[in-house]
């Protein structure tokens, strides 16, 4: 609970020569501003904060015609926050109105409530926590409380300086409220500062008020933005307010120094946008009797100015270029004139001829040598002509105006028809006067060739199309035949597979008696045999061995085809697949007398996968392996990728190698590298096969890395977790 209690007492203390000369430059501050209430209230709180370690304080004065407790000063706090804060005094149980009224100062600590009746704490500009109020008393006690209270965010209690400034502060409210409305004069100031920032901000310029030594008093908000800058914002916007700050006061020290009357140019820094900003500085001396001489600024933003006369250079330098351009360009235009095919005359706003080039001169001039003809096609050309812009003239008003119409010409020396298309324009002065008139004459001869030669080809192109639709109808014709036949033979493949799958059953069972029997015949069953019945037996056994693995394979593939193939997922380590391959191929590793060289992982880790499959996947890869290498050795290599969290194991061989035109092949169903009848090496084609699809159905693959010659490398990579 927060509580209320009455602090030290006002006392007097003796006082050392420095806090006495101190005290003496306080009082002589009274004197000079004797009657501005608002400055001796400020400079009161620098003197606290300066001789007391008072770091944070408020002075507030009683408005007895408002009938509150307003905000005179503040140090340490926002100066907004004391001018809005104002504190009523109707109700005399509140603990601030209290404090008013008690003879010792009143110390406020932090909590929910204080002593008077469970309030709360009063709510202040100096933030949350105690603090300590001390009444303003004058010289006349009246009986009706202080005049106002000093608020003090104060560690140390109250100390004899505070004592002594509490006592001159209160006899100073005495004294001016003798003379008038304390509050009132507080207002007028206020009101008469407000007016005097509305104005000044209203201005789009930047205008600052400095001392002699360049520190910064009064600015508007202009000023502000480009040289003042808080804590919160960022670090760029604060170092460019920082060297605004000393650009100004460098050009203030030269404008000092030189000609103060004159203006000048200055750079700044735009702290929000970073870009550059010129300014023209106006600065001009002020004397204050109470603050002293200081310098009035107004920075003129002149970078738009100094842009636009940037640009009227380089408009007047671009200018003289487009003058010699356009010279140029006449003398070219001349040159373009002559040698366009296409007759172009320009007449007068009379109509009569100004300018035809070498084509038009061909139409509308006699020829020396041409026949009685000639000229009267020449007249007959210049009738056709003179009808045409008489219609552009007559009709056609405004700028812009263009005509556009067929004139039928005759060549003067063959008298050939000649149907030209004609395109006159207005040439119009700034004030729209007309000048001259344009006409391009254009010879139509080869369009209406080029159009009898489209309608051939347009009557071409539909006999083609109705040829494509034909074809299109045949085309879709036999798509539903071969789409019959795709369903027929998928038909037919299904039928396939399950006949194979039918028969690799019925194989199997007699199959598995002959093994039966010869296994038990070899153990010695019926007597012993002669070595070579024994012989003929082991051979047989051995075929039939091989025949069931290529029934087997045959009704793997099949299942896998039927997508009738059982996963069996369960938690194994991989690295234990490999001695169980070999072991199980242990005959065969024996007879080809290579070195098998296996490389498990011990950190790889349990994988949930179909154990069975893996395995058979590995027996394939080692038996291929065995099969097709004839000398050195087989690797067998477990690797984990953290990475990736994949497991594989890798099969290398020093064999005969596949070249890379083979590697997609070998993977096809019944497909060898060498498919004829007299290959060296048999089996049916389906391991791999098998193993690729086994693998993809454990959401991995088998990738192959191999050369002719080189030996091959067949790698089995699967997902710790095989999908359901």
């Amino acid at each position: 609970m927060a509580t209320v209690q009455p602090a030290r007492s006002l006392s007097r203390a003796k006082v050392s020569p420095s806090a006495e000369a101190a005290r003496l430059e306080l009082l002589e501050y009274y004197l000079l501003h004797h009657e501005d209430l608002a400055r001796c209230a400020h400079a009161s709180l620098e003197w606290l904060a300066r001789h007391a370690g008072v770091k944070r304080s408020m002075c507030l004065v009683v408005d007895g015609d408002g009938g509150v407790l307003m905000g005179m000063a503040g140090y340490g706090v926002p100066s907004e926050e004391v001018e809005l804060f104002a504190w009523p005094l109707s109700d005399a149980r509140d603990p601030i109105v209290a404090a008013l009224s008690a003879s010792s100062p009143v110390l406020f600590r932090a909590g929910r409530g204080n002593g008077h009746a469970g309030r709360p704490t009063p709510v202040t500009p100096l933030g949350a926590g105690p603090f300590t109020a001390v009444p303003l008393r004058g010289v006349r006690d009246t009986g009706q409380g202080a005049l106002g209270l000093l608020l003090l965010r104060s560690g140390s209690g109250v100390s004899s300086e505070i004592s002594w400034l509490a006592i001159v502060l209160g006899q100073k409210l005495d004294q001016l409220r003798g003379r008038g409305s304390i509050a009132g004069e507080v207002r007028k100031l206020r009101r008469e500062r407000s007016l005097l920032f509305t104005i000044i901000n209203a201005v789009t310029d930047p205008i600052l008020l400095t001392d002699t030594e360049g520190r910064l008093i009064v600015a508007n908000a202009r000023a502000e933005r480009l040289f003042a800058s808080s804590e919160e914002e960022s670090e760029g916007r604060r170092r460019a307010v920082e060297l605004n700050n000393m650009l100004f006061s460098a050009a203030l020290s030269r404008t000092a120094v030189e000609r103060p009357a004159e203006a000048r140019e200055l750079l700044l820094v735009d702290p929000s946008e970073g870009s550059d900003l010129l300014f023209e500085v106006l600065s001009s001396t002020v004397e204050d009797p109470r603050e002293g001489t200081g310098v009035v600024s107004v920075l003129r933003n002149i970078t738009d100015l100094r842009r636009a006369t940037e640009q009227i250079e380089e408009n007047y330098q671009r200018l003289r270029v487009l003058e010699a351009a356009a010279r140029t360009e006449r003398d070219r235009l001349n040159l373009i004139i002559d040698s366009v095919a296409d007759p172009i005359i320009v007449t007068d706003p009379m109509g009569e001829t100004i300018l035809m080039n070498a084509p038009a001169e061909e139409l509308f001039t006699v020829p020396p040598d041409a026949p009685e003809s000639a000229e009267r096609n020449v007249q007959a050309n210049d009738a056709h002509f003179s009808s045409f812009i008489s219609g552009l003239l007559l009709g056609e008003t405004g700028p812009g105006a263009v005509r556009r119409g067929e004139i039928g010409l005759a060549s003067p020396s063959t008298s050939e028809p000649i149907p030209v298309e004609a395109i006159a324009g207005k040439v119009l002065t700034e004030t729209g006067e007309l000048t001259a008139v344009v006409t391009i004459l254009h010879d139509r001869r080869e369009a209406l060739e080029r159009a009898r030669l489209y309608e051939q080809l347009k009557l071409a192109s539909e006999e083609l199309q109705a040829r494509v639709q034909a074809a299109t109808a045949e085309l879709a014709t036999q798509n539903e035949l071969l789409r019959r036949q795709a369903i027929e033979l998928e038909q037919a493949s299904r039928l396939k597979s399950q006949f194979l799958a039918n028969m690799s059953h019925e194989f199997r069972t007699p199959l598995n008696a002959i093994l039966g029997y010869t296994h038990m015949l070899l153990q010695g069953v019926a007597g012993d045999l002669l070595p070579a019945v024994k012989r003929q037996l082991q051979r047989i056994d051995s075929n039939a061995r091989h025949l069931l693995t290529i029934i087997n394979e045959i009704l793997d593939i099949t299942r896998i085809e039927a997508g009738k193939m059982p996963i069996q997922l369960s938690e194994f380590n991989v690295n234990e697949i490999v001695p169980e391959v070999m072991a199980e191929l242990e005959a065969v590793i024996a007879r080809s007398k290579l070195t098998i060289t296996p490389k498990l992982a011990p950190g790889a880790p349990l994988v949930r996968s179909d154990r069975q499959k893996v395995k058979q996947i590995v027996v394939n890869l080692l038996s291929n392996a065995l099969k097709f290498t004839h000398q050195g050795g087989i690797e067998i290599a477990v690797q984990f990728d953290p990475e990736a969290q994949t497991v594989s194991i890798a099969v290398t061989d020093t064999g005969i190698g596949i070249a890379p035109e083979h590697h997609e092949r070998i993977f096809e169903d019944f497909r060898q590298v060498d498919d004829s009848p007299s290959r060296q090496y048999g089996g049916t084609g389906l391991g791999l096969a098998i193993s690729r699809r086994l693998a993809t159905a454990l959401g991995g693959r088998i990738t192959l890395r191999s050369s002719l010659g080189q030996g091959s490398t067949f790698t089995l990579t699967i997902p710790p977790e095989a999908p359901r």
